[in-house]
């Protein structure tokens, strides 16, 4: 199973990257733009989601688009959960227990690269170039 440990090794490598805690949990963000956070049960999210939340590891992490949030739910609709709630929207929230390492990685990334300018998604693309193959700048 992915843990918090595992997110803090990949987001150490992104350029720009800092975490944060609140009384909400852990917070990764690029130039102050959350791109991965933990989900907590908050009496906005609907219960039926706030009862996986409540008692399992949830990450939320922005995304491209609707589409790609409904591609994830259609691909594995027990990890990838519900809407959560209409905020920072696109975003998705997964159960960590159902991630592997390298789709976790896929998935921190790519949040990353959703809220990095521009210069920082250069960097990290010249430093790792078969990256830069799989993910273009826009």
């Amino acid at each position: 199973m992915a843990t918090l440990d595992d997110v803090r090794r990949i987001a150490a490598e992104l350029p720009g990257s800092e975490e944060r805690t609140s009384a909400g949990g852990v917070t990764w963000f690029v130039r102050s733009k959350p791109y991965v956070w933990e989900c907590h049960p908050w009496p906005s999210i609907p219960d039926e989601v706030r009862e996986i939340i409540g008692n399992e590891l949830v990450l939320g992490v922005k995304i491209a688009d609707a589409i790609e949030a409904r591609a994830l739910r259609h691909m594995d609709a027990h990890t990838f959960l519900p809407q959560t709630t209409k905020w920072s929207e696109p975003k998705i929230a997964f159960r960590m227990a159902g991630i592997d390492a390298e789709h976790l990685r896929e998935l921190v990334i790519e949040a990353w690269r959703v809220q990095a300018p521009r210069y920082l998604r250069r960097e990290y693309d010249e430093a790792h170039p078969a990256a830069e193959d799989a993910m273009p700048l826009p």
